[in-house]
């Protein structure tokens, strides 16, 4: 039989090819739903969203003594506070905030006096206090699709109230070995005789991998034979690999089986070991021919294989151990402790910027969307912005190359943007909400892709240019998206009668803020100016948080009575919603980062059918034209 091999290709170009010729005949990953806690490895179907708070109560985060904040002023080292029995509680860590007390004071700093209990510095309201989400908000997005869960993630998803979720059905892989000099592992060895190993190795990495692989007994060169099992295993896998026979020798019937039932779209890459390789499919399951010695095998397997399964899977390779990164803000640390800090990380050229997360020892969801964690050293002040760190990898490089890096004002669009980008890309989006004068300021020094900023100008009443040309010079581009709507969050019946912003200034009305440089904050300011009320007045102004999300929660739970926030948030919790602006929520980007392939993911995503249809959904929107 004349036998020749159709090419000798490029590795790339030949995977690259194999890959996009099976996207032609690929079937819709099929998927199921598990119990989370049988999930770790898995590869989600579609986003996850809290189903409660986590916290889903105001738990005290220390063992100690709950007080109230307002007792406790005035105590110092040379004028310490007495408080009679009555006037504290005894908790431990985890324990609810006891009824009337919003401060917890560690046992540590704590001297007792029979009864009583003397402190040597004051509280602060909240302090050593873990509020209802202050790790995840009902209804905030846990997990994106297409998206492997590791251990963090599990917790993560239980923590909120997720306990069971539609995965991708683990891909089923067939391995056929060949050979009439084959026997199995436990028969006895004789001369000519090789004993069949490979498809237990194979078998091995493929589980390793997370697929479900099934070895078939030892085939004999028989084309007959071949040619039924093939066929059986095509049925029961989706994918088959046959070992051996690829080459061009006597009893090498791989490529002309394969020919028979199916196709073939390469035989032979140059790749060395490996090169005679062959690429094919049948009744739409790929089909790879390896060649029959194990390290040829092995790299066929590392280097065709799991990519092919990372297809079907949307996953991608394990990560490096560490990189270098520069770290995008200062961060203050202590003496005491060596800290181990998260980050999110993404490539702005060819610099890696490594973000702080959330800190908190609780945060488990920072742990989940981390991309890698910075060793602070315990004789360490803190991290300096533009230090360059080590960072050890929790997701594979290759992934964090794909991160758009976007940081600035918060709205949960993001996460759905960047979910649509996981669903129709193999692109990532990597946000860190600041506020939008922060993200401006990332624009400026090079450290985020886009700044999602929603910022009035309080003389002519428009938003977002006048920041623009205060801060840059005409090199920016301000992608338009979407109207939305701000307005006072209150408690589902409003019991509190708030009607409009001067409501909040009256006694008995408590508030919480969002932080210094939201654009939120800046509208809810230029409303309180324009009534001629002081900060002051509001009771709770200083009572700061980061996203929409976390102000409809503290208001959901009680903690507060109202809060400035969007619409969406609060139909999400079930809270009456008073409107006061329609505002502009934009995007900047640098001019020449307009037509970067990430920034085009982000604007189709953002102009996504996908996307309407969730806002609409999730109310309080309107699109631009």
């Amino acid at each position: 039989m004349k036998y020749s091999y159709l090419e000798n290709k490029d590795l790339k170009e030949a995977l690259a090819g194999y890959k996009d010729f099976l996207a032609h005949v690929f079937v819709t990953s099929k998927s199921e739903i598990k119990d989370v806690s049988d999930c770790c490895g898995r590869i989600t179907a579609n986003a996850s969203f809290a189903k409660i708070s986590s916290p889903h109560y105001n738990a005290c985060a220390m063992d100690g003594i709950a007080v109230r904040a307002e007792d406790t002023f005035g105590a110092t080292e040379l004028s310490p506070i007495t408080l009679l029995e009555d006037k504290f509680v005894m908790v431990d860590t985890g324990d609810p905030v006891p009824e009337g007390f919003d401060a917890v004071v560690m046992i540590e700093e704590v001297v007792f006096d029979g009864l009583c209990a003397k402190l040597y510095s004051s509280a602060y309201a909240w302090q050593n206090i873990r509020q209802i989400g202050e790790d995840l908000c009902q209804g905030d997005m846990v997990i994106p699709s297409y998206t492997k869960l590791n251990y963090a993630a599990i917790g993560a998803l239980l923590s909120c109230g997720i306990t069971q979720i539609e995965v991708l059905k683990k891909t089923r892989v067939g391995i056929i070995p060949t050979g009439d000099e084959l026997i199995p592992i436990n028969e006895p060895i004789e001369s000519g005789k090789i004993i069949e190993f490979n498809s237990h190795m194979i078998k091995a990495a493929l589980t390793e991998a997370g697929c479900e692989a099934t070895a078939y007994g030892i085939t004999k060169d028989d084309p007959k034979l071949l040619k039924q099992i093939l066929l059986r295993a095509v049925s029961e896998n989706d994918i088959v690999l046959i070992n051996a026979g690829s080459s061009a020798g006597r009893d090498d019937y791989t490529k002309s089986i394969i020919e028979a039932v199916g196709s073939v779209f390469c035989h032979g890459i140059a790749i060395k070991p490996g090169k005679p390789t062959i690429l094919g499919v049948c009744e739409n399951v790929p089909v790879i021919g390896l060649p029959g010695y194990p390290v040829s095998a092995a790299i066929v397997l590392e280097q065709i294989v799991l990519p092919v399964i990372e297809m079907f899977e949307k996953n991608t390779p394990m990560p490096k151990d560490t990189e270098k990164a520069i770290v995008s803000r200062k961060t203050i640390s202590s003496f005491k402790y060596q800290e181990f800090m998260r980050v999110n990380l993404g490539y702005i050229g060819d610099k890696l910027i490594a973000t702080p997360m959330s800190r908190g020892a609780g945060a488990v969801a920072s742990l989940a969307r981390a991309d890698g964690i910075v060793s602070i050293p315990y004789d360490s002040e803190g991290l300096a912005a533009g230090e360059e760190v080590e960072v050890t990898l929790l997701r594979p490089i290759e992934e964090i190359r794909k991160s758009l890096i976007v940081t600035g004002s918060h709205d949960p669009m993001l996460d759905m943007i960047g979910d649509v980008m996981r669903q129709k890309t193999d692109l990532f989006l990597s946000s860190t909400n600041v506020g939008s004068l922060g993200g401006i300021m990332a624009l400026m020094r090079g450290e985020t892709h886009i700044a999602p900023i929603h910022l009035l100008d309080t003389e002519t009443g428009e938003y977002n240019t006048s920041y623009i040309e205060k801060y840059f010079k005409g090199d920016t581009v301000l992608i338009k998206g979407v109207k939305r709507t701000q307005g006072i969050l209150v408690k589902k019946g409003n019991p509190k009668g708030i009607k409009e912003i001067s409501d909040i200034a009256k006694e008995g009305i408590t508030y919480v803020n969002r932080q210094k440089g939201a654009g939120t904050r800046i509208l809810f300011d230029f409303m309180l100016a324009k009534l001629g009320i002081e900060p002051e007045c509001i009771n709770g102004y200083e009572n700061e948080e980061y996203t929409h999300t976390a102000v409809a929660v503290q208001i959901a739970e009680g903690n507060v009575d109202a809060g400035m926030g969007i619409y969406a948030v609060a139909k999400n919790l079930d809270l009456d919603f008073i409107p006061i602006a329609n505002e502009d929520y934009d995007f900047l980007i640098k001019a020449d980062m307009k037509d970067h392939p990430k920034v085009q993911s982000f604007i189709e995503a953002l102009h996504s059918d996908i996307l309407r249809e969730s806002l609409k959904t999730m109310g309080g929107y309107e699109f631009y034209d």
